[in-house]
C-alpha cells in the first residue's frame, strides 16, 4: 500500500525467538512518566501474520509503526528504537512527546517500512511492535527469529486500523490493558466534548487534501488518520473520495480537473510549505470552487506549528494537541 511521504504521509505460528535473560543495556526501554502495574503474563496478541504470545513483561521495546512510539510512551515506556517518519527523529520537537522522552534518545532503526534488521537485533529487544505499519511477511519472519513481534492488525488494511484498536493492541502486548482502555476513554471524551460544543459540525461535509507538486492533488480517504480525526470531531466525510482511491490506498490522486470533488463545506489543506499553499490558491480551476470563493478552506501546516503532524499521527498523545489547535480554526469558518 502506498502511503504519502511527507515531508508527510498514510500497514499460524506465533512470533518470537528465545527469551532474553541479559540485563538491559543503555539503549533498553526506560520507564516514562506514568506506567502502573502490568497485567499478568503470558498474553497473546492476534495480528496480520497470526498471533504472538509474550511470556513475560517486555523490558526492551522497538517500535516500527510510524506513530507506535506515542502509545508506548503514553503507557509509561520509552522505546529503545523507533523509525523516522517526518524526517524528524521521534524524540525530536513534537510538543506532545517532548516531556515523555525527556533526554532519552531512541536508536533510529529505519524509515517507514524499510527496517535495519542489524540495528534492531543489536538492541536485543524483548518485543517489536509494528501497528501503524506496512510490515511484510518476510520482515515479520526475519524479526521473529530473535524476538517477539506484534504486527499490524489483521482486520484492517495496512495503515488503516483505528487508533483505538492500535492502542488496545499495544496495551495488551505491554500487559497494560486497563491503562490503554483509560487512555482511549479519555480521548473519546475529548472528541465527544467537541461534538457537543459544535453540533453544527455534524451538518458539514469535510475533506482533507494536500498537493506535493503542481497539477497533482491528493484527497485522503476515510481510513486515513487525518480523515478519521475530523470524522471523530463530528464532520461528515465525502464517500466519493473513497471510490476514487486505488484499492488498498488511503489517498485519492486528483488532477486539477477533478478538484470539484473537494467542493465541500469545509476543506482542510494540510501542506508542507507556503509555496504549496500559494500554488494551490493560484490554480484557476481551484479558484472556481465555491469552498474557495466563500473562504471555507483552511490551510494548515504539517509543521511549525505542528498541527498537521498532530492529526496525521492521530494518537492518544497527539490528539489532545491537535484538538486544541484545530478547533478554534474550524469554529471560525462560517
Amino acid at each position: 500500500m502506498a502511503v504519502l511521504a511527507v515531508a508527510a504521509l498514510a500497514l499460524a505460528a506465533c512470533g518470537g525467538g528465545a527469551e532474553k535473560t541479559e540485563s538491559p543495556s543503555a539503549s533498553s526501554s526506560a520507564p516514562a512518566d506514568g506506567g502502573g502495574k502490568p497485567a499478568a503474563f503470558p498474553v497473546t496478541v492476534a495480528h496480520k501474520y497470526g498471533s504472538t504470545t509474550i511470556d513475560k513483561e517486555p523490558k526492551t521495546i522497538v517500535t516500527l509503526g510510524l506513530s507506535d512510539q506515542d502509545a508506548v510512551l503514553a503507557l509509561g515506556v520509552k522505546p529503545a528504537g523507533a523509525v523516522d517518519w517526518f524526517k524528524e527523529k521521534p524524540y525530536g520537537k513534537w510538543p506532545w512527546t517532548k516531556d515523555k522522552w525527556g533526554s532519552t534518545q531512541p536508536e533510529i532503526v529505519g524509515e517507514r517500512d524499510e527496517y535495519n534488521i542489524e540495528k534492531i537485533a543489536a538492541l536485543k529487544p524483548d518485543l517489536v511492535i509494528a501497528q501503524y505499519s506496512g510490515m511484510k511477511k518476510e520482515q515479520y519472519d526475519t524479526l521473529s527469529k530473535f524476538t517477539k513481534v506484534v504486527a499490524q492488525p489483521k482486520e484492517h488494511p495496512d495503515y488503516g486500523a483505528p487508533w483505538q484498536l492500535m492502542t488496545q493492541q499495544i496495551g495488551k502486548a505491554l500487559g497494560k490493558d486497563a491503562e490503554a482502555a483509560r487512555l482511549i476513554a479519555d480521548i473519546d471524551a475529548r472528541f465527544k466534548a467537541v461534538r457537543e460544543k459544535h453540533p453544527e459540525f455534524a451538518t458539514k461535509t469535510l475533506a482533507v487534501a494536500d498537493s506535493f507538486e503542481a497539477g497533482k492533488y491528493s484527497a485522503f480517504t476515510k481510513t486515513d488518520p487525518k480523515a478519521i480525526f475530523f470524522s471523530e470531531l463530528g464532520f461528515k466525510l465525502k464517500p466519493e473520495i473513497d471510490t476514487l482511491a486505488k484499492p488498498g490506498w488511503n489517498v485519492a490522486e486528483l488532477s486539477a480537473e477533478k478538484l470539484n470533488v473537494l467542493d465541500v463545506d469545509r476543506l482542510v489543506w494540510v501542506t508542507s510549505s507556503t509555496e504549496a499553499n500559494d500554488r494551490i490558491k493560484a490554480e484557476p480551476l481551484y479558484k472556481k470552487l465555491k469552498v474557495n470563493r466563500e473562504k471555507r478552506d483552511l490551510f494548515v501546516p504539517y509543521q511549525d506549528p505542528d498541527i498537521g503532524a498532530a492529526f496525521s499521527f492521530n494518537t492518544v498523545l497527539s490528539i489532545p494537541y491537535a484538538i486544541d489547535e484545530i478547533e478554534p480554526l474550524l469554529a471560525a469558518v462560517k
